[in-house]
């Protein structure tokens, strides 16, 4: 039997042309009945309705079958559910309600969006020939089904929660998404030990009340939390003491290391560009030519491709070269020096280790040592110019570059000291008498150098800063030292989205719109993911869904489409002149 699928509706002229309907054959039929036999609430026998419901075609990837269930009602007039219609578990485990796609269907298009990073065009290609379904369809399904499900499947663990509360206390990590140009910030907190996603949201502002009002809904669960991870925000310590008296507060290392770095990387930035600089003022001439056979054209292939060089020497022959032959490995030992310099003017540093300044200095340093023996072997004319350019360049910063070096040493032993593989079995204390033994060695051997001295001062001054959270992950088993795997999730989430959408202004777009629900982790697999998605309670998921929609909607005029902008100022208007003129409170 043949079954139109589609709304009985014509199409305003002008619009669009006609399309033909989609219409489904089923291939079986199955009809459920309700497996409750007493009512939950009186407990009174229930009855079976003398009316089916639920009658709808759903496409599964394996199959298109018909299904319905006969629901059962209490006839118990005192109950509160007198007469309510009480559906099939089974019926509701196949699809999601007013909807025609099979869990299965849902699930397959989240996992290929997130997981295989594809495209709605690229998934619609591969449900195609399996189901009948559009593309604009498979976005919706994503957006409309799979996001709300995900956030609603998680809800199922309270119980995993509860116990972990119970037996250990919970530890939270809290993070947030740097925002973009003025928009809110997008604020994850996760449990640590059963990765559930607590809160994942929105903030309009970074203060105290407003980080009080995000986190004051996990105590009122009354679960117990024992730790919590974050960065140093201000206003963050603030209301994690007040929310969560009792938490031990631990802050991030790895941004305790940044910020004791950022004076030395600093200077170090300024020494490289310096540096840079006075390269390019001895040497410039030098460095910016390469020996080519066409002048401003290096590599070329495709169909008129540049010509090919043989290297003798990189193929290892050893037979006599021809004066052309010792020219051109002249010209090719010259050039990847050259190389060599260039590339070592484009170092961007990454602290708190990598210093630009100083891998460019220690690497124009190995440059001219390896220069003095080409020259003693072959004084060409080139070698010696860049050689003296490189040195005297060098002889400007050797005072800054030993003492950033030392800096930079100090900074690798900080970060030894830390680590607790480096140093196993110690407690918060032990590590905290360490780190304050060794910055006042820091200082007193320091003393007499007015510089080192400076940046030893500042180290200590943001240690005593970030002392009352620094040293907890020691003595609370599975608090981390750091908070990457939340940023790394973020940065995930970035370029997921990027992938999959290929442009930088959609991507920040979609985080705003979608990006709590899009950084909701997924379970272990595909058919875990099913099972979960059709163990949903329905209540759960449209209050979910409606949730997601009354966020989008903050975003229906943040089109350029006109036509589009000028249909919601309409819908607009016509609410607006439904309120009454009188009694307005303004």
């Amino acid at each position: 039997m043949a079954i139109n699928v589609l709304p009985k509706t014509k199409t305003p002229k002008g619009e669009h042309a006609m399309r033909t309907r989609r219409v489904l054959y089923p291939e079986t039929s199955e009809m459920y009945i309700c497996e409750l036999d007493q009512c939950p609430l009186c407990g009174e026998q229930l009855e079976l309705s003398r009316y089916s419901s639920g009658h709808k075609i759903v496409q599964n990837l394996s199959s298109t079958v018909e299904v319905g269930y006969w629901p059962k009602q209490c006839d118990n007039p005192s109950c509160i559910n007198y007469e309510r219609k009480w559906r099939s578990a089974e019926w509701q485990q196949i699809a999601p309600m007013h909807c025609s796609y099979g869990f299965d269907v849902i699930t397959t298009i989240g996992w290929q969006r997130q997981t295989s990073r594809c495209t709605f065009e690229d998934i619609h290609s591969d449900l195609a020939g399996r189901i009948i379904i559009s593309e604009s369809q498979v976005r919706h399904l994503y957006q409309e089904r799979y996001l709300p499900l995900l956030a609603s499947q998680e809800r199922t663990r309270w119980d995993e929660l509860e116990q972990v509360s119970q037996e250990f206390g919970l530890i939270l990590s809290l993070d947030g998404l740097a925002p973009e140009g003025g928009e809110p910030q997008l604020w994850v907190v996760r449990e640590l030990q059963t990765g559930v996603t607590l809160r994942s949201g929105w903030l309009s502002e970074q203060g105290q009340h407003a980080f009080e009002n995000f986190l004051r809904p996990i105590v009122e669960t009354d679960l117990t939390v024992r730790a919590v991870l974050s960065d140093k925000q201000r206003g963050l310590l603030p209301a994690v003491n007040e929310i969560f008296p009792e938490a031990r507060h631990a802050l991030c290392q790895l941004h305790y290391l940044k910020n004791v770095a950022e004076p030395a990387a600093s200077a170090d930035e300024i020494m490289k560009v310096k540096l840079r600089k006075t390269v390019r003022q001895n040497a410039g001439d030098i460095i910016r030519p390469e020996h080519v056979e066409q002048p401003g054209v290096l590599t070329v292939t495709g169909l008129l491709p540049s010509a090919v060089i043989e290297n003798p020497a990189a193929e290892g022959k050893t037979e006599q070269h021809s004066v052309d032959q010792v020219e051109q490995e002249l010209h090719s030992i010259v050039d990847a020096l050259i190389r060599r310099v260039r590339y070592l003017l484009t170092l961007k540093g990454r602290p708190p280790f990598r210093m630009a300044g100083i891998e460019m200095y220690q690497g124009f340093r190995e440059l001219c040592d390896c220069l003095e023996v080409f020259i003693a072997h072959i004084p060409d004319e080139r070698l010696i110019r860049l050689q003296h350019g490189l040195s005297e360049a060098l002889k400007c910063f050797t005072d800054d570059y030993d003492q950033l070096s030392e800096v930079a040493d100090w900074l690798i032993h900080i970060s030894t000291l830390l680590d607790p593989e480096e140093n196993p079995y110690r407690m918060g204390d032990e590590v905290k008498n360490e780190l304050v033994e060794y910055l006042d060695q820091l200082l007193e051997q320091n003393k007499d150098n007015p510089t080192l001295f400076i940046f030893a001062s500042k180290i200590c001054k943001t240690t005593g800063n970030y002392a009352s959270g620094l040293f907890h992950t020691y003595d609370v088993p599975a608090l981390p030292r750091t908070n990457n795997d939340r940023e790394s999730e973020f940065r995930g989430l970035n370029q997921r989205l990027l992938r999959t959408t290929g442009q930088k202004g959609a991507t920040k777009r979609m985080i705003q719109r979608s990006g709590a629900w899009e950084l909701i982790p997924r379970p272990g697999s595909l058919e875990e993911t099913i099972s979960a998605f059709s163990s949903v309670d329905m209540d759960v998921f449209r209050e979910e869904r409606q949730r997601l929609r009354n966020h989008r909607s903050r975003f229906k005029l943040h089109t350029r489409s006109g036509k589009r902008v000028l249909t919601e100022l309409e819908k607009l208007t016509e609410r607006w002149l439904k309120l009454p003129q009188d009694n307005q409170k303004r």
